[in-house]
């Protein structure tokens, strides 16, 4: 299933990454996570836990909506994370202001996959795109 509205489209700009994204410009692979949307959830709110200038919070069932502020600027980024039902974890990172990101968005991703990945261990992981 890909349903392109579980998250916002990313702008034109290059300030912005989805799982969702349809171009290569702006797309990036779902998360991993567990088997299963409880597990996930809690795996993504733990790595989200021990990162610094972040909050977050959990918005219904399936969805965490975090905010990143860098460290000398105090840009905020707007993170959003949908969880499937089978574990598969949906991102979108997007700045609030500016054109250019510099692949901030994306080094965030693909940081927060290693990190995921390191604490699956040698699970199979649940990836994106999946039914719920």
């Amino acid at each position: 299933m890909n349903d392109t509205r579980l998250l916002a489209p990313c702008p034109s700009s290059p300030n912005c990454v989805s799982s969702l994204a349809t171009d290569e410009r702006h797309r990036v692979a779902p998360l991993p996570g567990y088997a299963d949307r409880a597990g996930s959830l809690k795996l993504l709110s733990a790595v989200l836990a021990t990162l610094p200038r972040v909050s977050f919070e959990q918005v219904g069932p399936a969805r965490l909506q975090a905010r990143f502020t860098s460290r000398v600027l105090r840009f905020v980024d707007d993170v959003t994370f949908y969880v499937h039902e089978n574990g598969g974890i949906e991102v979108r990172s997007a700045s609030r202001v500016g054109y250019y990101d510099f692949g901030a968005n994306r080094r965030r991703v693909e940081d927060l996959r290693e990190r995921l990945e390191e604490r699956l261990g040698g699970l199979t992981p649940a990836q994106g795109q999946g039914a719920g």
